[in-house]
């Protein structure tokens, strides 16, 4: 819709460009022969002719432009209308997407394990207590035996990396392994590039999970190191299937394999009020309903969950959306007044000015529970006689205080749902913008009349220039026959003043 509306808008230019170039010329033109006539009759014929002219396009002229002039407003208010209206909901959406205006969990012990809300948390009376015995942790493996550089040759062969289940001994080296259900990996090296670099290079393409570094001394000697995911299940092994140099096993990973593991495959353990779970990482978010929970260290001591009422954000939300809603809903009056409106007649913005003053009254929570508040007026927003809106600050106080449940329903984010504040400026947002019957559709109109606006002007200017080339013309005629007419005189006058002469002599 941008790309058409600046093309005609391009199009129209460059025609009124070249009839107004057109019609200076010719009035150029015009002007010259009329001044080298003018010694006919006597008659200022261009300002006569222009005289004509404007006399008799005058009106149509006027009433061209004051057309042009009023869509070329309503277009802009229609677009800082839509801009205001949709700028007003993305802040709204992003405040309470960020979590701030819903119960905020806590940890007695961040050091073990901290908690942030997940988006549509509902934490109000959050209590638990979280005992960490395990870290989850990744397999690592290094090799124990440097080679010259990680560009030095290792050999060829081929290797099988294989994810599982381990486990350990006392001294970290692995005791046992079962490969898992996952089809093993063959790593190849060759001798396009068999070198440590080629190796780690290999692993890492293998898509397994498993990712290859090199670690290089100050020598300029290399290790090879490799690293798991988290988890019991991601235990892996490497095994040198193929060695054509016997030198490939060095980089062997197993039960009895030569490179060292640094730290084993293993899951998070933990208990929740009691009860024992294991999780793969130690970032969680399927433990407690809408919480998420990151384990930082192993505690024998429990961590206690809790959750505290954002009053103090809760309260700035209210206010801060009154005073956004004010300014936008006096730009919105202005632009409806009955009188001096400039889209007055707009059914676009007649509805969000209709929408925008019945906001307060809207039903937010569709099933709220006994006592709940479910509208803005119960949160204490009033609407004035001017409709802008204004905060009974007891009203909003006693509504956090007594119910902060409700009034977090009122400002939480759900992706599924139609309650909330959030979800009603958004109905707002998509109706009042909307390309078939909100602004966007205002908008299509106007431009699309201003186009047809711009080929009437170049047709008038056309009728314009038509006129005075035709005056123009009829004047020069006037003019050559006046210049006969006034050469004859002349020679008449001539002949009888010679009679006269005669006569006297």
């Amino acid at each position: 819709m941008t790309t058409t509306t600046s093309s005609t808008s391009s199009t129209t230019s460059t025609a009124n460009t070249a009839a107004s170039t057109t019609a200076s010329v010719n009035a150029g033109a015009a002007q010259q022969l009329l001044s080298s006539l003018n010694t006919g009759s006597g008659v200022d014929t261009a300002a006569l002719v222009a005289s004509l002219v404007n006399a008799q396009f005058a009106t149509k002229v006027a009433a061209l432009n004051a057309k042009s002039q009023t869509l070329t407003t309503q277009i802009s208010d229609v677009s800082t209308l839509k801009g205001s209206i949709t700028d007003f909901a993305n802040a709204l959406q992003q405040l309470v997407k960020g979590g701030s205006l819903v119960a905020q969990p806590a940890s007695s012990n961040a050091n073990v394990l901290s908690v942030t809300p997940l988006i549509g948390a509902k934490l109000n009376g959050l209590s638990g207590s979280i005992t960490v015995s395990q870290l989850a942790s990744a397999q690592t493996a290094v090799s124990t035996t440097p080679v010259a550089s990680a560009q030095a040759s290792i050999g060829t062969g081929q290797f099988t990396l294989t994810l599982g289940t381990a486990t350990y001994n006392a001294d970290g080296s692995m005791a046992t392994f079962a490969a898992g259900s996952g089809t093993p990996a063959t790593i190849t090296v060759d001798s396009s590039d068999n070198t440590l670099a080629g190796l780690a290079s290999a692993i890492n393409a293998s898509g397994t999970g498993v990712t290859a570094s090199i670690v290089t001394n100050v020598d300029g000697s290399a290790y090879l190191s490799l690293k798991g995911a988290t988890g019991a299940a991601q235990a892996f092994t490497l095994t040198a299937t193929t060695d054509d140099n016997g030198t490939l096993s060095a980089f062997n990973v197993g039960p009895g394999a030569a490179m060292k593991i640094a730290s084993p495959a293993q899951n998070a353990k933990l208990t929740l009020d009691g009860v024992a779970v294991e999780r793969t990482s130690n970032s969680i978010s399927d433990l407690v309903s809408g919480l998420q929970i990151n384990l930082n260290a192993v505690s024998a001591t429990p961590v206690t969950l809790s959750s505290t009422t954002p009053t103090t954000a809760l309260t700035n939300a209210v206010n801060d959306f009154v005073d956004t809603y004010n300014q936008v809903f006096s730009a919105l009056k202005a632009l409806v007044d009955p009188i001096t409106g400039d889209l007055r007649a707009d059914t676009a913005a007649q509805n969000l000015y209709r929408s925008m003053r019945s906001l307060t009254t809207r039903q937010l929570i569709a099933n709220p529970a006994t006592g709940a508040p479910a509208t803005l007026a119960d949160l204490g927003v009033n609407t004035n006689r001017d409709g802008s809106l204004s905060v009974n600050s007891t009203t909003l106080t006693n509504a956090i205080t007594n119910n902060p449940a409700g009034v977090e329903a009122i400002f939480a984010y759900g992706t599924s749902n139609t309650d909330g504040i959030n979800a009603a400026m958004q109905s707002i947002q998509l109706n009042a913008t909307s390309m078939v019957y909100g602004l966007g559709a205002s908008n299509t109109t106007y431009t699309a009349a201003k186009s047809d606006l711009g080929k009437q002007q170049d047709d008038l200017t056309l009728q314009q220039q038509a006129m005075t080339d035709r005056l123009t013309q009829q004047f020069a005629n006037m003019n050559s026959k006046v210049a006969a007419y006034k050469s004859t005189q002349a020679y008449l006058q001539q002949q009888i003043d010679m009679w006269t002469k005669s006569g006297n002599n």
